[in-house]
């Protein structure tokens, strides 16, 4: 049985394609897929398995949870099941930790390696989804503030824009942690309302097409969030000059400095990423390609919609 990892990131998407595999669940078992996603997860399947090991009524909570995944597998696999298809982008760290270090995903090469242990080193593939980092930091943004969370503020947003970190290296610690398992890097861009492209991708399978362009999840533009931080409280002016439509958080030259940074990450992946991941454009796969895809920089929050939820569920 091939284990096939959709990692996000956060921001990505995550929910809507999360929402085609649940609407499709059905004709993926009938093809031989099954399917773990956060209904399935979030109760306590991973519960224990990223947090430091720790002793609770003589047990070790982290042990206790690498049994837990081998077992669920286990059943899978005897069920019949040719492949088991994981969606979710918290295997990766959580968006209000980002913000909290002000880096993306510090501690994803440690996550993952704990991943590769609970299914004994039998991860086939990994899908990451990427965008730019000045829609990716700006969307986290809103998404935390739409949420109670005060705003960062300028000096805090200076830093996080200046912080050498980029996609390239959440690749790398994600390439060293699984280097057994196949890695394929996805810009949003590029699949934004297609999840049956990104099945396509993850699988090698034929996409089922219910769900397949709905878009879930959208960070709240400027006017709600004028309104629930209103609700909740909060100054406006904490928001800076602000226009009408999506919130900016990054001065001009911070924001060139971002998409400077996610140019960067493309032409290292379009050269093949040091043979560590394989840049998907479309629906086919190709290793390093004559020049950069289009389209990199110009889409944004209108690619996201969906109620509320907690930063955990951020996706």
């Amino acid at each position: 049985m091939d284990i096939l990892l959709h990692t996000g990131a956060h921001r990505t998407g995550t929910t809507s394609f999360q929402h085609y595999l649940r609407a499709n669940r059905d004709a993926l078992l009938a093809d031989g897929t099954a399917l773990w996603e956060p209904e399935t997860l979030r109760p306590n399947m991973f519960s224990g398995l990223f947090q430091k090991e720790r002793m609770q009524n003589g047990r070790n909570l982290q042990r206790r949870a690498m049994g837990r995944v081998k077992m669920h597998a286990t059943q899978a696999r005897r069920a019949g099941a040719e492949r088991l298809v994981i969606s979710e982008e918290n295997m990766i760290g959580a968006p209000r930790a980002c913000l909290r270090a002000g880096v993306m995903y510090p501690g994803v090469g440690e996550r993952l390696a704990r991943l590769g242990t609970a299914f004994e080193g039998r991860i086939a593939r990994v899908v990451l989804t990427i965008r730019s980092q000045e829609l990716w930091w700006g969307s986290v943004m809103s998404y935390a503030i739409g949420r109670g969370h005060p705003v960062p503020p300028p000096e805090r947003r200076a830093q996080i824009a200046a912080h050498p970190r980029t996609w390239r290296d959440v690749i790398t610690d994600m390439a060293c942690a699984l280097p057994g398992a196949e890695l394929i890097v996805v810009p949003f861009e590029r699949v934004a309302g297609q999840a049956d492209v990104l099945y396509t991708a993850l699988t090698d399978r034929a996409a089922p097409g219910i769900g397949a362009g709905v878009w879930l999840n959208r960070a709240p533009d400027l006017a709600r969030l004028h309104r629930e931080m209103d609700e909740a409280g909060l100054p406006r002016e904490a928001l800076g000059a602000t226009h009408d439509g999506r919130w900016t958080p990054f001065t001009p030259a911070e924001a060139a400095m971002l998409r400077e940074a996610y140019a960067d990450d493309m032409m290292w992946l379009t050269a093949g990423a040091d043979g560590l991941a394989t840049l998907t454009e479309e629906t086919t796969r190709d290793r390093a390609g004559p020049s950069l895809p289009g389209e990199v920089l110009t889409k944004g929050h209108e690619h996201e919609r969906r109620p509320k939820a907690d930063m955990a569920r951020s996706g």
